[in-house]
C-alpha cells in the first residue's frame, strides 16, 4: 500500500499525511510541483521528527509519476470528490497506490482518467470536502483492514 499526493498546496496537511505514512510505515509519493518548499516551517512542524521515519518518494511531474507507477505495476486508486464509487465499496490490495489531489483544485481530468478506480468519501451534501489528511486517514484505515487485518 503507497500513498500518492498530487501536487499538494498545503504543508500542514502534507505533514500530517507523511507523519500517519511512517507511523504505518506506509511509502508515500510526492508528485510535484508542491505548492510549498520541503524545507517550509510548518510542512517540517507538521511532520515532526517523525520525516526521518518515512520513505518518501519525489517525482518530477505527474508524467514521471505515471511512468514509474505503470511499471511498478500497482493499481492506481483516486480518491475523489467527484467519484460516484463510495471507498467502502471497494476491493483493496495490498499493491494499490492511494492518489489524493490538491487542496484547492483535486486533480485534472486527465489524471482521473489514468486512475483504475475512483472512489469517494461520502459526506453531508451540504458540505464540500474533508480535509486531505483525514481522508487519508481513512482511506488508509479502509484499506488495511481490509489487507492486513489492520496490522502492520
Amino acid at each position: 500500500m503507497r500513498i500518492a499526493l498530487f501536487q499538494p498546496d498545503i504543508p500542514q496537511n502534507t505533514g500530517t499525511i507523511l507523519r500517519l505514512c511512517a507511523c504505518l510505515a506506509v511509502e508515500a509519493h510526492i508528485i510535484e510541483p508542491a505548492g510549498f518548499p520541503v524545507s517550509d516551517r510548518h510542512f517540517r512542524r507538521s511532520g515532526m521528527d517523525y520525516l526521518d521515519e518515512v520513505t518518501i518518494r519525489r517525482h518530477v511531474s505527474w508524467g514521471h509519476f505515471d511512468q514509474w507507477r505503470r511499471e511498478d505495476g500497482g493499481r492506481l486508486v483516486l480518491f475523489s470528490t467527484k467519484a460516484a464509487r463510495p471507498y467502502l465499496e471497494h476491493r483493496f490490495m495490498d499493491s494499490d497506490i492511494l492518489l489524493f489531489g490538491r487542496e484547492s483544485a483535486g486533480v485534472p481530468d486527465a489524471v482521473a482518467a489514468c486512475a483504475d478506480a475512483r472512489l469517494v468519501i461520502p459526506i453531508a451534501p451540504q458540505l464540500r470536502s474533508l480535509n486531505v489528511a483525514m481522508s487519508v486517514a481513512m482511506a488508509l484505515g479502509e484499506a488495511r483492514r481490509q489487507t492486513q487485518g489492520g496490522q502492520s
